[in-house]
């Protein structure tokens, strides 16, 4: 790891934690510290059961990886200001925030002592990866999933130049309207991207590359643009 180096970013479609994305989670661990940092905040509305369902498929990842699972109980903007919390993304190989409501977990991380650890740990190499509502959560703007015409939440903002749409190849025949929101209103130099799942971008914060089983779009205006695992892309 090279300390005068951001880590890489990852955008993931679907699949935290799983056999199908171990790869993707052993590439941004390698040649970092074994310590694999957990959030399941994203999950809490959804209630204690699946939070623990979360913390323990990461705990089974980590094993087969075979690095340290470093859980983060973190189910409050309280708890995200706690110093203890914080200190314990110190020396993390990888920092993984996963999926469920993407603005609760914006909301709970904002201006929090967990979240500039977070990012103090990436801008100091570290690996930072956000699967669905934690990928969302990385960028300004998250718009309202569940119900599309109440408007939106402000991100974290670490990516200000992106939109990201997780599960796109499900969300986008389920939910074709949502494309369209995401569209609207933007500030033309945002690029809007779609990830498939069991699909992640990784690099970052402008290059990227393509892993996973499906392919990742981008979306303007004037239709889509595929890339297939393997592929880069650049969003200036």
């Amino acid at each position: 790891m090279n300390p005068a180096q951001p880590g890489p970013l990852a955008l993931v479609g679907s699949g935290e934690y799983l056999e199908v994305m171990a790869d993707v989670e052993a590439s941004l661990l390698a040649g970092r510290p074994g310590r694999y940092v957990q959030l399941a905040t994203a999950a809490v509305p959804d209630g204690p059961e699946v939070v623990a369902r979360w913390h323990q498929l990461g705990i089974e990842q980590a094993r087969r990886l075979g690095v340290e699972p470093v859980i983060l109980n973190v189910a409050s903007h309280e708890d995200a200001n706690d110093p203890a919390m914080a200190a314990l993304v110190a020396g993390a190989g990888l920092i993984y925030l996963s999926g469920g409501h993407p603005g609760f977990l914006a909301d709970t991380l904002r201006d929090s002592a967990l979240w500039r650890a977070i990012v103090h740990e990436w801008r100091a190499g570290a690996a930072l990866a956000g699967c669905s509502a934690g990928a969302m959560a990385l960028t300004s703007w998250i718009p309202s999933l569940r119900h599309p015409r109440r408007g939106s939440t402000p991100g974290l903002g670490l990516l200000s130049h992106l939109r990201v749409i997780p599960h796109f190849d499900a969300f986008s025949r389920r939910v074709p309207e949502l494309v369209t929101q995401y569209l609207v209103g933007r500030d033309p130099s945002v690029s809007v991207l779609g990830i498939d799942e069991n699909t992640a971008l990784i690099g970052g914060p402008f290059e990227w590359t393509v892993r996973g089983r499906a392919s990742v779009w981008r979306l303007d205006d004037e239709g889509r643009e595929g890339f297939a695992s393997g592929a880069t892309i650049s969003t200036p």
